[in-house]
């Protein structure tokens, strides 16, 4: 049930309110086993229409299992994540579904401190679905309160991690029409920046539609209209950022990574001299890194992932290509606008332009294709595939890499392939894409 970042699917179909509410008290039950205390829960949710329904339902289900349920009402998953520490709630949630188109919901879930689930915690929450209990009466039934208040704390939060004033930066932001359109402004002006909006007015309806982080043109267009030092794009739950140059050149969450990696480093921030990267990074990022003297340790896909390995060696910076970026001293999961602030701080106070800092590192040529209606687990094992994957290695050599692997977050197959040149990653990516969809297709 649970995939890379919680459980999604389509609100009202797959995750409905029957679902979610159960999901809520399986969630009380496991996280709050134990506890001396009448438990504490924290809610947030995205700007989707269905997150009003799902967040009653989901609040139902933690009262009725015994706990007390603050409701923040609209807030990014790092904001949640951080009043679960700040408030010492003993568990959290987010209702959003991300990048994911409007019409799909989902539900993460965050233990005491704002740390995101094991894998064996989930599982106990899956198998808790169906499990008896003693449901508490009287007394012992939960209460839930309404907090909308606590994005105030947690934006001072934000500004406190700075060492420099954003006065003199210019800046587009691109909410998404998501969780962060209230918020990252607010926070990008507070710091002392100049900030254009664009895509900040959710209705319910327009979350993620031809904006965000995931469509960037807009952005790039406003940047060049304002004469912006750069641009921001956010996801739906602004657990992500990307960014674009003055000249609207894309600056992917790598780029982001390597910038803040060599900032640390010059600071003496940069704990081991060590960041945390996923398979997914780009190979540039690693050539870069390596000519710099920064150590790197790679982890699957998934922010959880990544968290998992900083916590266990120590680190405080790590993240992924598509803009999850973890700074540990601040955050305990990716954080969009954490991340927008400190990259602008960077600009600042090196007084050099985004382009200029992007530079340290070359991109290598690199394709990703999603592959739909195929069976995920076979195309992930089938003797066929992996046949044409170590064939196809075998011709890149060290001079590029493969990455097949099932989505955790979406149906569909992915596709990755690293090259020398453009042309090269295309061909290779369009031969493999060929032998999933002749060996894996479902029936029609």
């Amino acid at each position: 049930m649970f995939g890379t970042d919680g459980v999604r699917g389509v609100a009202n179909k797959d995750l409905t309110a029957e679902l979610t509410l159960s999901l809520g008290s399986a969630a009380v039950r496991v996280l709050a086993a134990g506890l001396d205390h009448k438990p504490v829960a924290i809610i947030g949710r995205d700007t989707r229409a269905s997150g009003e329904f799902l967040e009653d339902a989901l609040a139902a289900g933690m009262a009725a299992a015994g706990a007390t349920v603050i409701k923040v009402g609209i807030a990014p998953t790092p904001e949640v994540a951080y009043l679960v520490d700040a408030l010492k709630a003993d568990l959290g949630a987010v209702i959003s579904a991300s990048h994911n188109p409007m019409p799909d919901n989902g539900i993460k879930f965050f233990a005491a401190g704002g740390r995101k689930l094991a894998d064996s915690i989930e599982d106990a929450i899956e198998d808790a679905l169906t499990g008896e209990f003693a449901a508490p009466i009287g007394k012992e039934i939960g209460r839930i309160v309404d907090n909308s208040a606590a994005t105030s704390n947690y934006i001072n939060h934000l500004l406190g991690s700075l060492d420099t004033r954003l006065d003199g930066i210019k800046v587009v932001v691109d909410t998404a029409n998501g969780a962060a359109f209230n918020t990252a402004p607010n926070a990008y002006r507070q710091a002392g920046a100049t900030v254009f909006e664009i895509h900040s007015q959710p209705d319910g309806l327009n979350i993620n539609d031809n904006c965000g982080s995931t469509h960037m043109q807009d952005l790039v267009a406003e940047v060049k209209k304002v004469g912006a030092d750069l641009g921001i794009a956010h996801d739906g739950d602004a657990d992500r950022c990307l960014a674009v140059d003055a000249d609207g050149n894309l600056i992917d969450g790598d780029q982001i990574l390597a910038i803040l990696a060599i900032a640390m480093q010059e600071s003496g921030k940069l704990i081991n001299n060590t960041m945390v990267i996923t398979v997914m990074s780009n190979l540039g990022l690693r050539i870069a890194m390596k000519e710099y003297g920064i150590n790197l340790i790679e982890t699957p896909v998934g922010d959880r992932h990544v968290l998992s390995a900083m916590e266990v060696g120590g680190y405080n910076l790590g993240g992924e290509q598509s803009g999850h970026v973890i700074l540990a001293d601040s955050a305990t999961t990716g954080d969009g606008t954490l991340t927008a602030l400190h990259l602008m701080q960077r600009i600042k106070q090196s007084s050099r332009t985004l382009s200029e800092l992007a530079a340290v590192m070359q991109r290598m040529p690199q394709v990703l294709i999603n592959v739909s209606n195929v069976d995920r687990n076979l195309a992930a094992s089938h003797p066929a595939i992996l046949k044409a994957v170590d064939e196809q290695r075998d011709l890149l050599g060290a001079q590029g890499r493969i990455l097949l692997r099932p989505s955790g977050t979406e149906p569909v197959v992915r596709v990755m392939v690293e090259a020398k040149t453009q042309d090269q990653a295309n061909s290779i990516a369009e031969r493999l894409v060929a032998v999933v969809r002749e060996v894996a297709a479902l029936p029609a």
